[in-house]
């Protein structure tokens, strides 16, 4: 009896391990397929004027529905843009010579069932929004669209740009938890639904420089 069902276990080894092998790879290729995408680098459009040097870019990421839904429970949502521009030394480190924030609050409005766009150079404060460029929107969509596109933002003077000198742009653009309700802080720590990073470091020529 014990050679038999020795022979037996041997002859469904093989079968069971292969069972096995192929449930592994099929949630592993499940979650592959559910996984969120990574947030695609922007493609930075740099604009030498003579007084100053303009940023455009077209931002490519999406909000998990648990930021859309706080936004819909009348939560604003702050986005951070930053961007250094740094000239380069083969000496030493490169040097800062300019750099610009801009904050954007996302906030829906459920009385009117619009959409509320506040964009503002540097820190955010709510006494200063009067100040700050504000946008309605019918739409979600439209909302977001707004959020996602920066043209002509200028990020430095142009005499703040050395001649004859390549310099070195970085970009970031990422959701700002910090602006959150204490709260909702806390729970959002360590859950990649809440997190949007994008950046990109692009060289500027000399000759767009001079």
């Amino acid at each position: 009896m014990m050679v038999f069902i020795t022979r037996c276990w041997k002859s469904l080894l093989p079968s069971v391990l292969l069972g096995w092998l192929a449930a592994a790879v099929l949630g592993f290729s499940l979650a592959a397929a559910q996984a969120p995408t990574s947030d695609a680098a922007p493609l930075l459009l740099l604009e030498r004027s003579d007084d100053a040097l303009w940023l455009s870019t077209q931002l490519e990421f999406e909000l998990s529905p648990a930021v859309v839904d706080a936004l819909h429970k009348g939560i604003p949502i702050y986005f951070v843009a930053e961007a250094e521009v740094l000239r380069e030394r083969w000496y030493w480190t490169n040097k800062r010579v300019a750099s610009a924030r801009r904050q954007f609050r996302l906030a829906y409005q459920p009385l009117t069932r619009q959409w509320r766009l506040n964009i503002v150079s540097g820190q955010v404060v709510e006494a200063e929004l009067g100040l700050s460029l504000n946008q309605n929107f019918e739409t979600w969509n439209e909302a977001l669209n707004a959020v996602r596109r920066i043209s002509r933002w200028k990020i430095a003077d142009a005499a703040e740009l050395a001649p004859d000198t390549r310099h070195i742009v970085e970009f970031r653009f990422r959701l700002d938890l910090a602006q959150l309700p204490r709260p909702l802080q806390i729970g959002t720590l360590g859950q990649s639904e809440w997190s949007v990073e994008l950046s990109k470091e692009q060289v500027l020529d000399a000759e767009l420089a001079q």
